[in-house]
């Protein structure tokens, strides 16, 4: 069977527990997600939110290789408000920067809400990452799934049109965490949507020495305020160039503020390969997969320490990396990119996958 009728046999649906209430009392739930290989995914319902992963290492040893909190409430702390790196969760409407938090669709000017200076970021002063998501935790024939649901209403944020979202996670039984996004809308509107989960493979203080490769000849150049000027730069004889697989610290130092671009993948039909990561330490291997044409990579930047996670870990400058699969930044304002316009009657589909595994080192 390929559906998520349950079969005997079949591994039950991942259960629900409890991951504390919101601040407006809102009581939020928690999914943990697990494999015939003993991997584990944790998501809340808060945002949609991946909170924990665990993955063996080379000697077998599960370890959780991303960055988050142990309640609800590490998500809703003045201290991660005031810097809101959104952690895990899942973005839009529109994942990554709009100029000026305005833009001009079908003769109509729109004006969002902005949160980075005068920019509109990640959807806007609220945005998917701070919704409560509806959850129908389920199996399929690849594993278990968690289904979430919400309805983005006409003006929220300041975007056109009620956008129903649907993302499905599921944790693949070949080590895969592979999430299917859906949406279809009544008004014409942007969609960008991604998942903002900050990887560390090693556990350690920062990801300066994992060993990076992204299949893109071509990279956007920014402004000042991470705004695309258009230009889609060579990334050849560049420190964007990752088109064989280098360490995230080898020449970040000669990138102003560190890598947060995006990257013009090679392939943009079907499903492709959107970056490899391997890090030797701990000998994890991780394999992005996806439907849409471009990477954002981000390197944690902005981390400056006040924020102490899971176990008490305490995250500083570069403690993780995103790979976030998208569209372009500004897309609605620049004609030259791929559209990011879903209309009336279309639905949007994407998908992307982050396969997991180990190479054992070469005994000579």
């Amino acid at each position: 069977m390929t559906d998520s009728t349950q079969t005997a046999g079949a591994p039950a649906a991942p259960a629900a527990a409890a991951f504390g209430i919101t601040t407006d009392g809102t009581a939020v739930q928690l999914y943990t997600l697990t494999n015939a290989h003993g991997l584990k995914v944790s998501i809340t319902t808060f945002g949609g939110t991946v909170t924990s992963l665990q993955v063996p290492d080379k000697a077998g040893k599960l370890g959780d290789v991303v960055l988050g909190f142990d309640n609800v409430s590490g998500y809703q702390s003045p201290e991660f408000r005031k810097s809101n790196p959104y952690f895990g969760a899942l973005i839009g409407r529109y994942g990554n920067r709009i100029r000026g938090g305005k833009f001009t669709l079908d003769g109509t000017d729109y004006t969002l809400a902005t949160n980075n200076g005068p920019n509109t970021l990640h959807g806007g002063t609220k945005g998917y990452d701070q919704v409560i998501w509806q959850a129908e935790p389920g199996t399929s024939a690849a594993g278990q799934t968690l289904k979430l649901t919400y309805l983005s209403k006409d003006g929220e944020e300041g975007y056109p049109g009620n956008l129903s979202v649907t993302v499905v996670y599921t944790l693949t039984n070949d080590d895969a965490l592979k999430m299917d996004y859906s949406a279809t809308t009544d008004k014409a509107t942007p969609v960008n949507l991604t998942n903002h989960a900050y990887f560390n493979l090693s556990g350690g203080a920062d990801v300066l020495g994992h060993e990076v490769a992204i299949p893109a000849d071509r990279y956007n150049v920014v402004d000042a305020g991470l705004i695309p000027t258009g230009e889609l730069r060579p990334v050849k004889g560049t420190p964007f160039d990752f088109l064989t697989a280098r360490t995230i610290g080898e020449q970040i130092g000669q990138v102003p503020g560190g890598y947060d671009h995006n990257w013009v993948l090679n392939q943009t039909s079907g499903m492709h390969a959107a970056a490899t990561v391997y890090e030797p330490t701990s000998g994890r291997t991780m394999a992005v997969m996806t439907t849409e044409p471009g990477l954002q990579f981000y390197t944690g930047n902005f981390l400056d320490g006040t924020l102490t996670g899971k176990g008490g870990t305490r995250y500083g400058r570069h403690a993780g990396f995103c790979l976030e699969t998208q569209h372009f930044p500004d897309s609605p304002n620049q004609s030259r990119f791929p559209t990011t316009i879903l209309k009336p009657g279309q639905t949007l589909q994407s998908t992307t996958s982050y396969q997991f595994g180990v190479r054992q080192e070469v005994q000579l």
